[in-house]
């Protein structure tokens, strides 16, 4: 590409735009910033890459702090559904990470006007990534599930859309990841929990759903041993409930679980 002088006059063109995010003193001359940005990278969508991916990653995080305005968040998504848009779903899983270190950290912190733009995103671009999500899964499942809050008005569809990534990595991948994001972050603990919980079929046995507890039986009861011991009193009792229902005695899978609790 580097051969081809419309191509050099694109990177040109981005390098050009980057710097006015340098010089950004308001929330203000972000936005302005990333509206030219958008029509640079929409003008050259042809080449169906992005040059200095790598500078527009940090500047596009930068935008989704959460003390910026919703404003900005709002324009800073409409610059990576564009990303999106360009480079396809083939670049995007090899970038995933590159992108999604802004993306995933928003959705807690996001206010009402932006969590349904930022789900829209995860629903039409990442979804259809299937297994080659598994990299970024952990931190995906971490990023969303602040939106299982019990009267939320995205309750409904942040299930479904966790419902749709586990059908597209496979159960144990995705309970893995579960049980990952529950053991590193607290924050989403009780949402974690609650979701396993809600997902359990009380008319198998365990022995029939074993996918729940992932692939990697230590990392499972870390998280449990770890989130009965959380200082909030829900996710005790959400994972008391939990080791009820998914854990009898007689389970031979689990009896590391109990020496646990035990030691």
């Amino acid at each position: 590409l580097l051969s081809d002088s419309k191509y050099r006059n694109y990177v040109a063109a981005v390098d050009k735009v980057l710097k006015n995010f340098e010089y950004s003193s308001e929330w203000a001359d972000l936005i302005s910033a990333l509206g030219k940005l958008n029509k640079v990278l929409q003008n050259n969508a042809k080449y169906q890459v992005v040059p200095k991916k790598l500078t527009i990653g940090k500047r596009l995080a930068q935008c989704l702090h959460p003390a910026l305005p919703s404003g900005v968040h709002r324009k800073a998504l409409e610059t990576y559904e564009i990303i999106f848009k360009i480079i396809g779903p083939k670049r995007l899983a090899k970038d995933l990470f590159l992108y999604s270190s802004g993306l995933f950290p928003l959705l807690s912190n996001a206010a009402m006007s932006v969590k349904p733009v930022l789900l829209g995103l995860y629903e039409t671009y990442y979804l259809p990534l299937g297994k080659t999500l598994k990299p970024g899964l952990q931190g995906l499942l971490t990023g969303v599930l602040p939106g299982l809050e019990e009267g939320s008005e995205y309750y409904d569809r942040t299930n479904t859309l966790l419902e749709k990534v586990a059908a597209a990595v496979e159960q144990s991948a995705f309970y893995s990841a579960l049980w990952g994001s529950i053991l590193t972050s607290p924050s989403v603990r009780l949402p974690g929990v609650s979701f396993v919980l809600l997902h359990l079929n009380r008319k198998l046995s365990m022995e029939d759903q074993l996918y729940v507890m992932g692939s990697d039986i230590e990392l499972m009861v870390e998280a449990v041993s770890t989130s009965v011991q959380d200082s909030s009193v829900l996710v005790q009792r959400s994972t008391l409930d939990l080791i009820l229902f998914c854990f009898p005695f007689h389970m031979s899978q689990v009896n590391n679980l109990y020496e646990r609790f035990v030691l």
